[in-house]
């Protein structure tokens, strides 16, 4: 593994994350760590009241974003428009004071600061003491998102102080300085329409400024209580050109505490042509119950309950692995549940801007499985984001001058968002993703009106597409395709990257059975198919015929699949010898520099030896990972979790181990340098992949589940369960055994040995003992 090192500072603790003590230089790091989020909407874990220190007052949500062109595009098939998550409103923002003296954590002195995001419930909370010449103010913010009712957030701000001063508490919901803080540009994107309060209530209407395109339209209106009566001696209006709120007044007494809550309403439109949305959403709020943080919290608490009893892995004599493992699973249940098929998962979720809010291929090959197995609907609901956006994957496809269907690399509404032309144009991960994907979600549930209807028609256009864009060798012997980008990312316009055509190769292998089987099974709807598709015998046979002299790059004598051709000749570089200041590189060095050498930036070969991993010989496996490992510099986050997956498989048991570290900490511990930025969604699904792929032994690539169970030395035992097809099953791995029951009949592989679970356990004896190492 390349030279990078954890950068820690937060305490550690199996069901908290915890910062004790405020650090300047680490504020936008915790901004990102303290992230909450329910899907619907996400907001950084910034001070409420603002600090004098590098922040990104970020409050986001799924579907709301710019679009704007591209200047100075002259070349067909490269993107001329582009799109971003853009920050949103501030229903945050609060302002403190004592005697007129600001609070500001950056300038004042603090003592005793302490911030946690308790996993059990979702709660995150801030405290801390700020010393006066009046007494020493204590204070605490507490902050919650509703997972249920998506549109709600809750926020309270709890003061006391040891002496008696005059004391405010402003809170508003405020647009006013939503720049565009990724792009550098100095805009701000919202424009305010409308502005009003009622007794304890005030809202802020506001609509995207979209140089192009339709725009969003959002309502973020709040109720809110202060208190007690006795302390409390005005109440005032906050106004200001983009922002409504209150200013509470309070008289503080020795040991007293005041205290200020507020509900939260938010409403995001996709349109700014939708009608009605002030009227709607202002009678929602002035009619709404107004419940109290104390009530909110307890019935997220129970939400959380439910999660954790079915979602939880337990890990016994780790205790940073077993905190990292759950902030993981926490943070993916916060970015995603399936509630609206027009949602997907952003490469930062909702915690930052990087990226700019888009999903890429990660969702079908990382995330889909953790919902495949905790949440069938979620993962549909992934699925059937993809088949909205079919349409304009196809017309995609029309600008790269093919047929069917290109899925983008980088998206937000389905059309391609990626500016940088050597992505946009060279890779086909998205689209052979997607099909995989509808591949993996068909054989987990075995739901075939899903496939025999969405599902294969994606496979018949990502198939046509496939096959307008690869072409046949010099002499006609093998079909292959030419000036691509593999997964690797660290080379460019190459020839035949065995990725790209392995993925290929099994889309068309696939789309063949589908349409053969919907043909014997389905009759009526594969001629609805044919009709809707103009699909023909002769399109068939081309795919039959590409798949079959697909060129793969294999050495039969070393078991070495090449990643591209040339790729062996390429000179050396020995990652290792990195400076660790020299991460990330895309920052550090010259981007041509990069693409000199065998380095890699993720897996690639390994990356398609996962995905199907019981077509290749355990030899093979090895050989391939034992060359590929040292040349990769896991620049991505996407990279860990995939190596710690083989290294468990091939019995390296501390190499797994310690890459296992680094995907589940990823973030906590800031390997990459750049959680400021956000956390690594991509990384969060894949220490859950990690865990029940890796050391579970799992492989669902083919028809019945398989497990190889293992565990790292340093464990005593780990548990976790999993949702398959009405059962619910679940592993314990101890350094003897491996335990594995089920609610109902269920048909499993250990070790290669089929098994029929019932209501007895099943105890297999650990074929790799706790005592082995490589």
């Amino acid at each position: 593994m390349a030279t990078k090192y954890a950068d820690t500072y937060l305490l550690c603790d199996p069901w908290k994350i915890i910062e004790d003590g405020w650090r300047k230089d680490k504020n936008l790091t915790s901004e990102s760590v303290f992230s909450l989020g329910n899907e619907y909407m996400g907001a950084r874990g910034f001070a409420e009241e603002g600090v004098s220190a590098p922040s990104l007052r970020g409050c986001y949500f799924n579907g709301v974003y710019v679009e704007e062109p591209i200047q100075g595009v002259v070349y067909k098939g490269v993107v001329s428009k582009t799109h971003f998550m853009v920050n949103a409103v501030d229903w945050l923002w609060a302002k403190i004071s004592v005697n007129e003296q600001t609070l500001d954590i950056g300038v004042c002195p603090i003592e005793s600061f302490r911030r946690e995001l308790d996993m059990k419930n979702g709660l995150l909370t801030r405290r801390f003491d700020w010393p006066t010449q009046w007494g020493t103010v204590r204070l605490t913010f507490l902050r919650l998102l509703d997972m249920e009712e998506p549109k709600t957030g809750y926020q309270k701000i709890v003061a006391s102080l040891g002496g008696k001063a005059k004391a405010a508490v402003s809170v508003e919901i405020e647009i006013a300085n939503t720049f565009d803080t990724i792009h550098g540009n100095g805009k701000n994107y919202w424009e305010t329409e409308k502005r009003a309060w009622f007794e304890k209530g005030a809202a802020v209407q506001a609509k995207t400024k979209s140089p192009i395109g339709s725009g969003n339209r959002l309502f973020s209106g709040f109720t809110c209580l202060a208190g007690p009566q006795p302390s409390m001696e005005k109440m005032e209006r906050l106004a200001s050109e983009k922002a409504a709120g209150f200013r509470f007044a309070f008289s503080l007494t020795p040991g007293a505490e005041v205290f200020v809550e507020k509900n939260v309403y938010n409403h995001a439109e996709r349109s700014a042509d939708a009608e009605n949305v002030w009227d709607d959403c202002w009678e929602y709020l002035r009619g709404c119950e107004r419940k109290r943080f104390a009530q909110a919290l307890a019935e997220q608490s129970a939400y959380w309950e439910e999660v954790w009893r079915d979602g939880d892995i337990e890990i016994e004599g780790d205790e940073k692995n077993q905190q990292g493992v759950r902030f993981c699973v926490f943070q993916m249940r916060q970015t995603y549940h399936g509630a609206d098929p027009l949602n997907n998962i952003g490469a930062k979720g909702l915690t930052g801007e990087a990226y700019n809010g888009h999903t890429f291929w990660d969702t079908e090959t990382y995330c889909l499985p953790f919902f495949l197995f905790s949440n069938l609907k979620a993962a549909k609901n992934l699925l059937e984001y993809r088949y909205a956006g079919l349409s304009s994957a196809k017309e995609r496809a029309k600008q790269l001058d093919c047929m069917g269907a290109c899925y983008p690399i980088a998206t937000l509404n389905g059309e391609e968002a990626c500016a940088l032309w050597q992505h946009a144009s060279l890779q086909f991960q998205p689209s052979t993703a997607v099909a995989y994907g509808v591949r993996h979600y068909a054989t987990v549930s075995g739901d075939k009106d899903f496939l025999f209807t969405h599902g294969v028609e994606m496979l018949v256009e990502i198939s046509r597409f496939l096959e307008s864009r690869g072409a046949w060798n010099a002499d006609h012997s093998g079909f292959g395709f030419y000036a691509v980008m593999g997964p690797d990312e660290f080379h460019m316009m190459v020839n035949n990257n065995c990725y790209t055509n392995f993925m290929a190769k099994k889309t068309f292998e696939y789309t063949i059975t589908v349409l053969s089987d919907m043909k014997e099974t389905a009759p009526a709807l594969y001629q609805a198919l044919v009709a809707k598709t103009a699909l023909t015998d002769a399109e068939l046979e081309t795919f039959r015929l590409d798949a079959e002299k697909m060129i793969i790059l294999f050495d039969e004598k070393t078991k070495l699949f090449e990643q591209h051709e040339g790729y062996f000749a390429l000179p050396h570089l020995d990652v290792h010898a990195i400076p660790v200041t020299d991460f990330p590189l895309y920052s550090h060095w010259s981007y041509d520099r990069i693409y000199r050498f065998d380095m890699l930036k993720q897996p690639d070969v390994l990356m398609f030896l996962f995905l199907f991993n019981q077509d290749f010989s355990l030899e093979a496996k090895r050989a391939n990972y034992e060359f590929y490992e040292p040349r990769c510099i896991h620049e991505s986050s996407l990279s860990p979790s995939i190596h710690s997956i083989f290294a468990s498989e091939l019995g390296k048991s501390e190499e797994a181990f310690r890459f296992f570290g680094f995907a589940t900490r990823m973030d906590l511990d800031n390997y990459n340098r750049n959680t400021d930025e956000g956390l690594h969604t991509t990384s969060i699904a894949a220490a859950w992949v990690n865990i029940v792929y890796g050391f579970g032994g799992l492989r669902s690539d083919g028809e019945t589940l398989a497990f190889n169970p293992s565990i790292p030395p340093a464990w005593k035992r780990y548990r976790f369960a999993i949702r398959y097809r009405g059962a619910r099953l679940q592993a314990s791995v101890s350094a003897r055994e491996a335990v594995f029951e089920s609610d109902a009949p269920i048909t499993i592989l250990v070790y290669g040995k089929r098994y029929e679970l019932g209501v007895r356990p099943l105890t297999i004896p650990l074929k790799f003992p706790q005592a082995q190492t490589p």
